[in-house]
């Protein structure tokens, strides 16, 4: 059984406008794949149907057997806790330290009076000393989010979504506010840990080099719809078309690969 499965997920708007129509796809556990598409295919949509914060027109979302669409307020707020969500903008409370930060996280977990003193298991404490550590931010733990740079801001929101200990990661525009280098950076840390925590991921993303780079398998979307689904060596110049309209293609693709290999030069 797949970990995660879609079928005719579709969201229409009171406007009408439908942004999504009868998507439906599975995701293996510990897979990662990459949503891509122009702006309005739906992409960010996606994602937020299937945790719930859009919610669904029709279609359903199912987790490892439990059909989110259909679980009442409760019962969701416990799914959501197995659904690790990493937000464009960060979403950290700028006031807060690093370590604060990352065991909001865990606040799905801890009881009402716990999480309003913000008084943590200890073990809660220990996994997220770990996880500042692996993305190399153990020395700012004590530091206010808002002295922070873009690329630490997103590890920080990396280790806040992992300390749910989720079985899926939603990712939403990871790299969008970040600069190249960063950029790689970032989607190399979110790939590694899931390996290495055999976590299943969709990352929405606007960057079609970086997915090609990091992941095996590739959603196209378009209006709303699937228009591709498969590997990333099959975007050809005609199917980045369809997906996102007319472009000179070939110049786009030599083009990336000339700026990835002026950032490797760099790393």
């Amino acid at each position: 059984m797949p970990m995660l499965t879609l079928d005719a997920l579709t969201k229409t708007y009171k406007t009408g406008d439908q942004a999504l129509k009868a998507v439906t796809l599975d995701v293996p556990a510990g897979q990662v794949l990459a949503l891509i598409g122009p702006s309005g295919a739906g992409k960010s949509t996606l994602i937020r149907c299937i945790n719930r914060l859009v919610e669904p027109t029709s279609g359903t979302a199912t987790l490892d057997g439990v059909e989110l669409t259909r679980l009442g307020p409760a019962a969701l707020r416990r799914e959501r806790r197995r659904m690790g969500m990493i937000f464009q903008e960060y979403a950290l409370v700028e006031r807060l330290t690093v370590m604060e930060n990352v065991l909001s996280g865990r606040l799905g977990y801890v009881g009402f009076w716990r999480s309003l003193t913000r008084r943590y298991p200890q073990r809660d404490v220990d996994e997220a000393f770990r996880l500042l550590d692996r993305v190399g931010l153990l020395h700012m733990a004590d530091k206010r989010a808002d002295q922070l740079s873009g690329g630490q801001r997103q590890r920080v929101g990396i280790c806040r979504a992992l300390i749910q200990d989720p079985a899926l990661l939603l990712v939403d525009e990871p790299t969008a506010s970040l600069d190249p280098k960063t950029s790689r950076q970032i989607m190399r840390l979110i790939c590694e840990l899931c390996a290495e925590r055999g976590l299943a991921a969709i990352i929405n993303i606007h960057d079609v080099a970086l997915a090609q780079r990091f992941v095996a398998r590739v959603i196209g979307l378009r209006m709303g719809e699937i228009v591709y689904d498969g590997p990333p060596d099959g975007l050809s110049p005609d199917k980045l078309t369809e997906i996102y309209g007319e472009e000179d293609w070939e110049a786009t693709i030599e083009k990336v690969d000339e700026e990835d290999d002026a950032v490797e030069a760099a790393e």
